[in-house]
């Protein structure tokens, strides 16, 4: 499992002065990209391939609130990925400075080809990256349908 240490900064609390929900979004992202960019997605291959990665949605949940003060940690495993890389579900878990869990998040995305503005498979040279990335033990391969399943999606988008 990977795991990147944050300090929480003044800018990350609301006005309860607890850790903001933005800041669960932007840390749990900035995590996920700084474990991809370990396996070479980085900036500049991504715009190699003209393609960078989606959010469909992110679910976040809250057990505990964490403060300013004390820095936190934020896992990332992956726990799915369709056979062409092209979706995938990442689950982060949130730790305050004494290793306690206070929040848990769930995402899941796509890589679009950022000219054609479409969904894209990964290319190979990304595929053998992810073939280095530890899997959940309840790792999914998923489907199309795997990426509709919270969505009420209008008539007309069908």
């Amino acid at each position: 499992m990977f795991l990147k240490e944050f300090e929480i900064r003044w800018s990350d609390i609301d006005a309860n002065r607890h850790l903001a929900n933005s800041a669960y979004v932007q840390y749990s992202g900035h995590a996920r990209m700084s474990y991809l960019a370990q396996l070479s997605f980085n900036q500049k291959s991504m715009a190699k391939h003209q393609i960078g990665p989606v959010v469909f949605y992110e679910h976040i949940y809250y057990f505990k609130e964490v403060f300013i003060g004390k820095p936190i940690q934020v896992s990332t495993e992956l726990k799915g990925m369709s056979a062409d890389g092209m979706f995938f579900e990442f689950h982060h878990d949130f730790y305050d400075s004494i290793g306690k869990n206070f929040a848990h998040s769930e995402m899941m995305g796509a890589w679009i080809d950022l000219k054609a503005r479409k969904l894209s498979i990964l290319p190979d040279e990304f595929m053998s990256a992810v073939a280095k990335i530890e899997r959940a033990d309840d790792f999914k391969v998923l489907t199309k349908e795997d990426t509709r399943k919270y969505a009420r999606i209008p008539k007309d988008l069908k």
